[in-house]
């Protein structure tokens, strides 16, 4: 090779290093497991005491903290934004029709770990809301004998919190796989990812209003959605009768509706899944050679999921003035 052909090579080999370090996001960066080792060294096990406390109160509080995340995370990342409470001024993301069904369980459960860790004077106003809600939620999964993984953590609280935002960043129990893949692809998740979050539905429950056109009206000649297993719709229907309360609350998964494990891949299988955002990842032939593999291995999909998990952990991430820490969860620091 000429001199100066070597001289280009050089030269393009560091122009596509530097484009390649230019896509890491800074926020990303700042992101590591022992964040808070000097400020607040003890502050995953106080969370984790705090949360087994509440999770002894009530199941309620495993899938409750796990979709409070998730919705937080796919609606300007993950910054606790969610948490900000009305002021009866403008409305916020709790407000949205699509956060209204967040069960309280959730919330209260942040705010009691923060409780705790502010209690300890060197954590004191150090660590972050939207931090202890990633601690909380992995704590959650792991009580509910799910996988147990480090988490990352540096994030700060956001600013801004609009029911505005919240218009299409979440999914809809009526999506197809496209429409999923392509909301999951915006925040960096792929196919892969969204299956293995799509398993949250393995623990928590649902109301009637969100499914019922899949056991009623779901077209003129089908009255039942025909992925639904019979015996199964039969059943929701005898749990939602037409006349009842849309408000009533059913688990999303009958046969191990209190622990955090494959099931929801089993339950695919035999038509047996609640929404049909569930039942298409088996329904649809590009994603159902995953559901099979993981309703087969369990580990696998724990391993999918931690690797999801974290992934939906880094999207939106405060860093600087972008964000601060707020001292409380619910309210914007004055």
């Amino acid at each position: 090779m000429g001199r100066s052909s070597l001289r280009t090579f050089v030269m393009i080999e560091v122009i596509v290093l530097t484009s390649l370090f230019a896509i890491v996001p800074t926020s990303m960066a700042q992101l590591r497991q022992d964040f808070y080792a000097d400020v607040c060294p003890n502050v995953e096990s106080i969370v984790r005491n705090a949360v087994t406390k509440k999770f002894r109160q009530t199941f309620v509080t495993v899938p409750a903290t796990l979709r409070l995340f998730f919705h937080d995370c796919f609606v300007q990342g993950c910054d606790a934004s969610v948490m900000i409470g009305s002021d009866g001024g403008n409305t916020v993301e709790k407000d949205h029709p699509d956060n209204l069904s967040l069960a309280g369980d959730g919330f209260d459960t942040v705010i009691k770990a923060k409780a705790a860790v502010d209690a300890v004077p060197e954590c004191r106003n150090k660590v972050s809301c939207a931090d202890i809600l990633v601690m909380a939620t992995r704590d959650v999964i792991s009580l509910a004998r799910g996988p147990s993984y480090a988490v990352e953590l540096g994030r700060k609280d956001g600013l801004v919190s609009r029911a505005s935002d919240v218009e299409g960043k979440l999914p809809k129990p009526s999506f197809n796989l496209n429409q999923l893949n392509a909301m999951f692809a915006a925040n960096g998740l792929s196919q892969t990812d969204m299956i293995a979050l799509s398993a949250a539905h393995t623990v928590g429950f649902s109301h009637c209003s969100k499914f019922a056109n899949r056991i009623y009206n779901f077209s003129r000649t089908n009255p039942v959605d025909p992925t639904l297993n019979p015996t199964y719709a039969s059943r929701l229907q005898e749990m939602c009768p037409r006349d009842v309360d849309p408000r009533i609350a059913i688990n999303m998964d009958p046969n191990t509706p209190t622990r955090f494990d494959n099931m929801y891949f089993k339950n695919l299988q035999q038509g047996m899944g609640l929404f049909t955002s569930d039942q298409v990842l088996f329904s649809d032939t590009r994603s159902r050679p995953t559901v099979k593999v993981w309703a087969h291995s369990g580990q696998t999909f724990y391993t999918a999921f931690v690797t999801a998990m974290t992934k939906l952990g880094r999207v939106g991430v405060k860093t600087g003035s972008d964000g601060n820490i707020r001292t409380d969860c619910g309210a914007f620091n004055p």
